[in-house]
C-alpha cells in the first residue's frame, strides 16, 4: 500500500442467508483460494448486518466495501487507493456520475436521502449510500456501527466525519445491475432507514472529534 501497489489481499464474501447457490459457490471459491474468506449468516441480517460481519472479519490495513453485483469498474479501485495515499485520507467514498438508467424515482429518492443526511447530521456527502467505499481499518478502533439496515452507509460516514477522520470523494461511471431487483426502494426498507436515521440522531450528533481534523 505504501508504494501504491496491493502487496496482499483477502476477499471476504458475506452470505446473508442466501437461498440460492451462493453458499456453495462461496465455499468452493474459499476452498480453491486461501485468500477467499466466507462469512455465513444463519438468518438474514440485511445490509447493515452484512457490512458489520465483513468489517469484523477483515484483517488488512485497508478495507474495500462493495456489493456483489459490482456497480462500477473494479479498475477504479487503483484510483481510490491512490487518492487514499496521496491525500493521506482515512476514507474514500465514490459517487456515481450518472444513474438515470435506474429511473427517475430512484434518482429522486437518492437526492432526498442525501439531503436528509445533511439536514440531520450536518455532513455533506454525495451519494452516501453508494457501495464503493475504501477505509483504513484503523478507523474501526473508534467506530462501532449499530445499524442493521441500509442506513449503515450513512452511519459509517457520519461517525467517521464527526470523529475527525478525513474523507475524499471521487466520481465513477455506474453500471446498473442486469439481474435481480434492488430492494432499496421498497417501502419497508425506506421505513427502516428513516427509523434508524432518527433513532441514532442524538447519539451521532453528540460525537466529538477524537483526533485533529
Amino acid at each position: 500500500m505504501a508504494s501504491g501497489e496491493i502487496a496482499d489481499y483477502e476477499l471476504i464474501v458475506v452470505n446473508d442467508a442466501s437461498s440460492d447457490a451462493t453458499p456453495r459457490l462461496a465455499d468452493e471459491a474459499a476452498a480453491a483460494n486461501p485468500r477467499v474468506k466466507v462469512v455465513h449468516h444463519p438468518v438474514n441480517r440485511k445490509l447493515g448486518g452484512s457490512m458489520k460481519s465483513g468489517f469484523a472479519a477483515s484483517t488488512g490495513e485497508v478495507i474495500v466495501y462493495t456489493d456483489a453485483d459490482l456497480p462500477f469498474d473494479m479498475r477504479e479501485l487503483h484510483k481510490a487507493l491512490r487518492l487514499l495515499r496521496q491525500y493521506e485520507a482515512d476514507m474514500v467514498s465514490a459517487y456515481r456520475f450518472d444513474r438515470t438508467d435506474e429511473g427517475l424515482t430512484r434518482v429522486i429518492y437518492s437526492a432526498l436521502y442525501n439531503a436528509l443526511v445533511r439536514v440531520l447530521y450536518g455532513v455533506r456527502v454525495r451519494d452516501v449510500n453508494f457501495a464503493f467505499k475504501v477505509c483504513r481499518s484503523r478507523i474501526f478502533n473508534d467506530i462501532s456501527l449499530k445499524s442493521e439496515g441500509s442506513f449503515i452507509d450513512a452511519e459509517l460516514v457520519v461517525r467517521a466525519k464527526k470523529l475527525g477522520y478525513s474523507l475524499v470523494q471521487f466520481g465513477v461511471d455506474y453500471f446498473p445491475r442486469t439481474r435481480g431487483i434492488s430492494t432499496l426502494s421498497k417501502p419497508s426498507v425506506i421505513v427502516k432507514i428513516l427509523r434508524e436515521a432518527f433513532a441514532l440522531r442524538r447519539e451521532l450528533n453528540a460525537i466529538t472529534a477524537a483526533r485533529p481534523k
